[in-house]
């Protein structure tokens, strides 16, 4: 299998790389930083990415974002989060992805070493490895942070006045309010649900995909 290791921490990037070779993986490259991640991944094209969360410049969540990076422009690539921390936006955006292996485990939580090979080993192959306290924390963030939960009850029933296809003038007709209030509480549910303008979505359709979804 051949192995790309993002991580900052000389140490670790150092250990990580000998127990690959050692267990009888090829490292191809090993890097500091999200941004030469996503440059050795597109010279090497690997099976497997291991990938800390924050690194520099900021150390925040760069890994993950140039996991993503990686995920959308080689999804054969498999990436494997190793990671103090469970960054739950990101997270959910690369575990949602339809190709390729990924997984995501806890540096503190990996009990030992051939725990780990396992899991790099399936990740590389297609497969998922997910630690439980991951799963916990973002079933836990689906469950409090649904987008639906930011509107007003005003704003719901708009939103589902909506999915029943009816027009601007029709809510206003229905919920005896002007063509404004209707145009106002329109653009707070397209606010809301982080629905910004663009040329190729349909944004009225876009939140009444999620409403249909919750």
């Amino acid at each position: 299998m051949r192995v790309i290791i993002a991580e900052d921490s000389v140490l670790l990037r150092a250990g990580l790389t000998r127990l690959l070779i050692d267990a009888g993986e090829e490292v191809i490259a090993a890097v500091g930083d999200g941004e030469a991640l996503v440059d050795a991944v597109a010279r090497n094209q690997p099976d497997l990415a291991v990938v800390d969360v924050r690194m520099p410049p900021d150390f925040t969540d760069e890994g993950l974002r140039a996991a993503l990076r990686v995920r959308a422009e080689w999804p054969a690539v498999g990436i494997l989060v190793l990671s103090q921390y469970v960054e739950e936006e990101y997270a959910t955006e690369l575990l949602a992805a339809e190709q390729g292996g990924v997984g995501y485990l806890l540096k503190d939580r990996v009990a030992d070493v051939s725990e780990f090979l396992d899991a790099a080993r399936r990740v590389g192959d297609g497969g998922t490895v997910l630690d439980p306290e991951v799963v916990a924390q973002l079933l836990a963030r689906s469950r409090r942070q649904h987008p639906l939960d930011r509107l007003t009850p005003r704003e719901r029933e708009v939103l589902g006045l909506m999915a029943e296809g009816r027009s601007n003038a029709a809510i206003a007709k229905s919920l005896v309010v002007s063509d404004g209030a209707v145009e106002k509480h329109v653009s707070n549910i397209f606010s809301k649900l982080d629905l910004a303008p663009a040329e190729e979505d349909h944004r009225r359709v876009l939140a009444v995909l999620t409403w249909l979804g919750a």
